[in-house]
């Protein structure tokens, strides 16, 4: 069972078809709008030569907040890690008393 459907979607006034997990379609159109709203902004917000210099200050911008996800979640992974260890030992020293 074929699990990809055809989209059209539109960037910067560019129309692009895409073949899409039936599952991801959403995510990919949310990305799309959210995608066309910062070019808007950006183009409103910063000078530039032309379309490329947007979308790589856009590029960037979005590959910035991915890293900061990233460590923030690897973050909150070893603090959880950590709590669960400083839990584990403490039932270890109650069950061991007991």
């Amino acid at each position: 069972m074929d699990t990809n459907q055809n989209i059209k979607l539109t960037i910067a006034g560019r129309p692009y078809r895409m073949s899409v997990n039936r599952e991801e379609e959403q995510i990919v159109r949310r990305a799309s709008e959210s995608l066309n709203k910062t070019i808007i902004a950006y183009s409103k917000s910063f000078e530039y030569k032309d379309s490329q210099d947007l979308f790589a200050m856009i590029a960037l911008q979005s590959v910035a907040n991915s890293i900061r996800l990233e460590d923030e979640k690897s973050f909150r992974e070893r603090e959880l890690e950590d709590k669960l260890l400083e839990i584990d030992t403490l039932l270890v020293s109650h069950i061991e008393k007991a």
